[in-house]
């Protein structure tokens, strides 16, 4: 202790030694020291040197203090104060500090030579590693701090040895876990720091559950009003999913987008803004934009959009974007945001159009942002992003283009409020050259591979004066860009009537009517300008090409051959070529097609739009080659493409049918599953009828034999006694089984009943199915298997009701036997007046039972007779299905008949086409195979089905 008194600045006779000896004394007495009270004093004195002699004691001590921290484990003072020394000797903070103090500094990127010098050995991070997993909070956290500064100076070695490490991410991840606030925030930021630039790690730590615990944190730290933690989650989240696609499907599957709602949730009052939230809010909608971003795989984009909107997110940004009081950078953000949730999703287009700013009277959310383009007041960047949100809700979007351009028609205009269209038009001819260039970009974006609506757009007529007459939307462009405007201002005309002009023949035709453009295009290509005019010329040179390649040689005067001969005697077809190569190779030209949002340093370097640049780099080179071919070529080629249309239409036609066929057989296919079902629940119940029959007809057996054991019963009494019961009992017999019948007609008609619905369904399923070939022969043969059966069933009726007529036949015999009874048995018992009474009362009673008898017995043979009349009209019945079935199968047979037809038709066009696509190889054009063709058109059918789906 008195040499750690000396070397601290105690009391001592001598001269005072310099830094580097006090350190190399230091660093002696932590090597060979046994008792640990003087190491651990030793590693205290570096470390309150370490700061102010850093490369002393980095070069020095940082051995000595690796090899505390490997020998002394059990001491976490000692192991707290190696960490922190060496946390001085390789963090560049400290460094920065002394840099603003106007301290000297003395080496250069220390902490970057010292990190390289501390994991050559892999074993020393490892050993970082097992100290971080430490509770002791003098331990865990100087641990903490020493791991991320080595992997801000050495990152991806570092990364590298983590990556190897067993349980090396895990055991880091536990450090959002962490009670401590402290080390829970450090360790934020070492995870930042970690996974920077791998997506090895990002996915390891993704799946250790590090969503739900950032979300957690971001949520008790209060939102967007929560501090700089908030921020550092934010940040370590946009690591993990910016540009990590697997990441991203995990959070959406996770359902994680729906917790990012009530981040946006801002209140009525906006006053007052710290800039810790408006910084916090800007990382918030920058995560949104990661997982929306359009560089990403279209599938999981459009995943993330329709989840965005089923939980409300994209509705909470809308009221941000139509709020008050909002910063101006959260705005222009909050709109590029907006932009890219609704980029190519019909969905969120459609409540994007529906959304009304709250202003009185209400006006659509894109007029406010078209006002905010065209208004010249409005900061740039905000411009370029109603520029952006403009362009994200067309693409893609044919409804929403009609609706923009239907607004410029003359018979939707509406005088009393402000359109759309009337702002582009404002914008398009208005003083300010970058309104000029935006309304264009943005009403080129409302034809983007819209033939129909290129068309529509030539009927638009502008009053450009008092007293003059109108004149036409394109003839309007061409005026202004022939009066020599800004630069800025006929780049965008250019493109605008570059991307009018591009599969338009009509569009073409009109703008050649007019005799000055030609002259004026071939002008502008043929002088030689300076360097700011040569992007002009290029783009002349590309509406030329344009008006050559699509024209249809409607006009005599400009025909596809003389356009070609005028270019040769007053440009020069190389001149002409070189000219058109001036878009391509310009720099502003590159940088507008690395990605679709419009990203300017500054308004003069707003000159391309992204979509554009695609439509340069498809017609530039077909356009080179138009200007070579021949006549004689170009009608090759015309009467080619003639009549590659006209198979294509031959094969849209099949093809259409085909869907059609097929949509019909699936309903079919349906609908005979159904019959079979209902046919399998009426056999069903068919049976358990015929079942309930027999049983009623073994009872009815049953009875009828007790009966007969009764009556021999009481045959045993005396002569008139027995009389007298014999007759009793056979009238009460009779009664029973007259009940008994009566209850079984009904049960046969019911059952009769409900075969004729049968049939009544039979015949409207047989008439409903027969609108097929391909599955009328299925529905035909199930209903004749149905009429066999039926008919079975009723030859099975039939033969019941005969019984039951031979059963009334047999009971009116048996009456018949008892009145011959009665009327023999009259003299025996005439001799006593007790018996006459008797008789004559009994007789009475018999007459009467009689009469009802055969009354029941008549109610029968009527029953019967209408039992007949329906089995002949089921019969009859039988017979049309069949005529039926004949008749469908002569429609079938007559439809194998065209379908033949059709394949040896589409046989031979395969035939034609085959020859004349290797005519066009042999010419030079260039021809999709087939393939492709099939894949467009699947690829159509595709997203025809995906707006189905989200209508």
């Amino acid at each position: 202790m008195n040499f750690l008194r000396g070397v601290m600045g105690g009391p001592s006779a001598g001269p005072q030694p310099s830094g580097a000896e006090t350190i190399q004394k230091l660093c002696d007495r932590v090597a060979s020291s046994t008792l640990l009270d003087d190491r651990r004093d030793a590693v205290r004195a570096l470390k309150s040197l370490s700061k102010k002699y850093r490369l002393e004691v980095g070069i020095q001590a940082m051995e000595h203090l690796i090899h505390v921290l490997q020998t002394d484990r059990s001491d976490s003072e000692i192991i707290g104060y190696a960490l922190d020394t060496l946390y001085n000797v390789i963090s560049n903070d400290l460094e920065e500090e002394e840099q603003e103090e106007n301290l000297p500094k003395q080496v250069d990127d220390l902490g970057s030579q010292f990190t390289e010098i501390f994991i050559k050995q892999q074993e020393n991070v490892t050993l970082l590693l097992t100290l971080v997993e430490e509770f002791d909070f003098h331990v865990r956290w100087p641990g903490v701090k020493l791991l991320t500064s080595l992997l801000k100076q050495q990152g991806p070695q570092v990364q590298q040895i983590i990556l190897v490490s067993p349980m090396g991410v895990s055991r880091l991840m536990d450090l959002l876990a962490d009670s401590r606030e402290v080390i829970r925030n450090d360790g934020v930021l070492l995870l930042q720091q970690l996974t920077k630039s791998n997506a090895a790690i990002q996915k390891i730590v993704a799946f250790e559950n590090a969503f739900e615990r950032l979300l957690d944190i971001i949520t008790e730290e209060g939102n967007s009003d929560g501090g700089i933690v908030v921020e550092d989650c934010l940040l370590l989240l946009q690591n993990l999913l910016k540009n990590n696609n697997s990441n991203q499907n995990f959070f959406k599957e996770g359902s994680y987008i729906q917790r990012m709602k009530p981040w946006f949730e801002v209140g009525d009052d906006n006053c007052g803004w710290s800039a810790q939230k408006v910084t916090n809010l800007h990382l918030m909608l920058q995560l949104v934009r990661v997982l929306v971003s359009p560089t990403n795989p279209p599938g999981a984009t459009s995943s993330c959009q329709k989840a965005m909107f089923h939980c409300g997110l994209l509705q909470q940004l809308c009221t941000i974007l139509m709020a008050t009081g909002v910063p101006a950078d959260i705005l222009t953000e909050t709109i590029n945001t907006v932009s890219e949730v609704i980029r190519g999703c019909q969905m969120n287009q459609d409540y994007f159009a529906s959304v009304n700013a709250p202003s009185n009277p209400p006006r659509p959310a894109i007029v406010v942002l078209l006002m905010s383009m065209v208004n010249e007041r409005q900061p740039f960047v905000l411009r370029c992003a109603v520029l952006y949100c403009f362009q994200c809700f067309l693409y893609k979007n044919q409804k929403g283009q009609g609706e923009i351009v239907s607004t410029l028609l003359p018979s939707t205009i509406d005088g009393n409020s402000v359109s759309a269209g009337q702002l582009l038009c404002g914008g398009l001819f208005s003083t300010d050259s970058l309104s000029n260039w935006c309304a264009a970009v943005a009403l080129a974006h409302a034809l983007q591979e819209n033939a129909t609506l290129k068309e529509q757009l030539l009927r638009v007529q502008l009053a450009t004066s008092i007293g003059n007459p109108p004149v036409s939307l394109l003839q309007q462009c061409t005026n202004i860009l022939s009066q020599g405007s800004k630069v800025q201002t006929r780049v965008g005309l250019l493109m605008l009537l570059c991307t009018w002009l591009s599969n338009c023949s009509i569009a073409v035709t009109h703008f050649l009517h007019n005799p000055a453009n030609v002259p004026f295009l071939t002008g502008q290509i043929a002088e030689n300008l300076g360097e700011e005019e040569q992007l002009v010329q290029g783009l002349c040179a590309l509406l030329l090409g344009i008006s050559i390649y699509y024209n249809d040689n409607s006009l005599e005067n400009y025909r596809k051959e003389k356009l070609k001969q005028l270019i040769e005697k007053r440009i020069g077809r190389e001149n002409f070529i070189e000219k058109l190569g001036f878009i391509s190779k310009h720099e502003l030209y590159s940088r507008a097609a690395q990605k679709p949002q419009p990203s300017f340093s500054s308004p003069d370097h707003m000159m391309f739009d992204h979509e554009f640049t695609k439509l340069v780099k498809e017609l530039e080179g077909v356009i080179s080659k138009a200007i070579y071919k021949s006549s004689e070529e170009d009608k090759k080629e015309e009467e080619v493409k003639k009549t590659l249309e006209q198979h294509d239409n031959i094969v849209t036609h099949y093809k259409k049918v085909i869907r059609e066929q097929d949509q019909e057989l699936e309903e079919l296919k349906q609908r005979i599953n159904t019959l079979t079902s209902q046919n399998e629940q009426l056999q069903a119940t068919v049976t358990q009828q015929v079942s309930q029959i027999q049983q009623h007809k073994d009872q009815y057996n049953l009875l009828k034999v007790q009966l007969g054991k009764d009556t021999q019963h009481h045959n045993s009494h005396s002569d008139t006694f027995q009389m007298n019961g014999i007759q009793s009992e056979e009238v009460s017999r009779l009664k029973e089984e007259l009940e008994e019948w009566k209850n079984k007609h009904e049960l046969l008609q019911g059952q009769l009943r409900e075969k004729d619905s049968v049939i009544e369904k039979l015949k409207s399923s047989q008439l409903e199915i027969g609108t097929t070939e391909q599955s009328s022969q299925t529905s035909k043969s199930g209903g004749l298997e149905h009429n066999n059966e039926l008919q079975k069933e009723l030859e099975m009726l039939r033969s019941q009701i005969q019984l039951q007529s031979a059963e009334i036949s047999k009971l009116q015999m048996e009456n018949q036997k008892l009145q011959v009874m009665n009327t023999t048995a009259d003299p025996v018992l005439g001799d006593s007046s007790a018996r006459a009474a008797n008789n004559s009362e009994l007789e009475g009673r018999l007459e009467q039972e009689i009469k009802e008898l055969k009354s029941e017995v008549k109610a029968l043979s009527e029953e019967k007779e209408s039992l007949k009349q329906h089995l002949d009209s089921s019969s009859s019945t039988v017979a049309i299905l069949q005529d039926e079935k004949s008749k469908l199968q002569q429609e079938v047979a007559e439809s194998k008949k065209e379908q033949d037809d059709l394949l040896v038709l589409l046989a031979d066009q395969d035939q034609k086409l085959s020859a004349l696509k290797i005519k066009l190889k042999d010419l030079g054009v260039p021809v999709e195979d087939e393939d492709d063709i099939e894949s467009g058109d699947q690829g159509d059918e595709d997203e025809d089905g995906d707006e189905e789906e989200q209508d």
